[in-house]
């Protein structure tokens, strides 16, 4: 891959990503030079002002959002490489799977934990598995909003539950709940302050750090990241579409 091909890669995404920018003020600014009336542009001087002002508002978001944009290529890579084998595998493949993987897991969950250990971990796979299903079901039968907002969830509690859940009761897997317990610190300390420092103060006095309340915690966490997720897939759709994902890749090889 030539060095200048990915430079122009760059220039190209920050390009479109500031024009999508623009767009949101400004009409036909985005990808405008194919259209037969070309880029809008300001005719008046108070249309001057406000263009370049809301064109230099743009440049520290675009810096910002740039390196999340990367993220968003990345995540959209292997998104659709699961989502071609799930295509080919088919909602029953998928379930068969997971089914395979976390059952594997509880197998093993039934030789090394005690009983309540067992169904702990049996109940969070049982739950993995149906969550599973349930991104392939959402990816399939809606569109952008409700992939965004119910497949990646359900993929992320599909991959973090039965792991997390593990490693309540397996001591081997105690780096999970070390660093469970330093995440939980860091937004009791770092995120619930200020006018959320009540929340903090309840959770701390009412509840112990164990158990449901750590599944809880990193179901709380892997839905919100699923919707992060999507939102940055969303955001590389809208800036590099595949068509355009396709000229900068030729651009770059």
């Amino acid at each position: 891959m030539a060095a200048g091909g990915i430079v122009e890669g760059i220039r190209i995404d920050v390009v479109r990503l500031h024009e999508t920018w623009m767009e949101l003020v400004f009409p036909r600014q985005r990808t405008a030079v194919h259209r037969v009336l070309g880029k809008w542009k300001p005719r008046t001087r108070a249309d001057e002002v406000k263009y370049y002002a809301w064109g230099a508002v743009g440049v520290p978001l675009v810096a910002v959002l740039y390196p999340l944009l990367i993220v968003g290529f990345a995540v959209r890579f292997n998104a659709r490489r699961f989502d071609t084998a799930a295509t080919r595998l088919g909602l029953v493949g998928v379930l068969v799977v997971a089914a395979i993987v976390w059952g594997l897991l509880t197998a093993l969950a039934r030789v090394r934990l005690q009983p309540d250990g067992f169904v702990a971990v049996a109940a969070a796979s049982t739950v993995a598995v149906v969550s599973a299903g349930l991104a392939v079901v959402f990816r399939r039968v809606g569109g952008r909003a409700t992939t965004v907002i119910f497949a990646y969830p359900f993929a992320m509690n599909a991959i973090f539950l039965p792991p997390v859940v593990a490693a309540l009761y397996d001591p081997a897997l105690g780096v999970i709940i070390e660093r469970s317990t330093d995440l939980a610190n860091f937004f009791r300390d770092e995120v619930f302050v200020g006018p959320l420092d009540p929340v903090s103060d309840y959770l701390s006095e009412n509840y112990d750090f164990e158990g449901v309340v750590v599944a809880l915690m990193w179901f709380c966490i892997a839905t919100p990241l699923g919707w992060l997720l999507g939102i940055l897939v969303t955001l590389a759709n809208l800036v590099r579409p595949k068509s355009v994902e396709e000229q900068v890749e030729a651009e770059q090889t």
